[in-house]
């Protein structure tokens, strides 16, 4: 490995970090707020046991504001962060020309989309 493939293979791993910590930062805030709004409100904005199941139920919570779709935003951007770090590291291993650990890691990120399919439909 020369000395360009090095910094930048650093610069990656210094990005995957930092999207980790983002990622992590930004879902516990989320989260923290619908919990907040959840106890200065006492409900959680929908009747009953019902709750938002489905990406569009979170989302139109998220806009009218109902706390506890809120927090299963903050829970979906958890989810999320490890998804987006295998993104990142299907680029780096490509930049770095190592096509098996490319072909690896797309796999799983493959079998990652597919096992939020099946828990979507299910």
């Amino acid at each position: 490995m020369d000395q360009s493939t090095r910094e930048e293979t650093e610069k990656i791993e210094l990005v995957i970090g930092k999207l980790l910590r983002v990622g992590v930062i930004i879902s516990a805030t989320v989260i923290l707020i619908g919990m907040a709004m959840f106890i200065i409100s006492g409900h959680s904005g929908y009747a009953g046991a019902s709750h938002p199941t489905t990406p569009s139920a979170i989302l139109s919570g998220v806009v009218a504001l109902k706390p506890y779709a809120i927090m299963m935003l903050g829970l979906f951007l958890l989810i999320l962060t490890p998804v987006l770090r295998v993104v990142v590291s299907i680029y780096a291993f490509f930049k770095e020309k190592d096509f098996l650990y490319t072909a690896i890691t797309t796999v799983v990120l493959v079998i990652l989309v597919i096992a939020m399919f099946i828990g979507y439909a299910g």
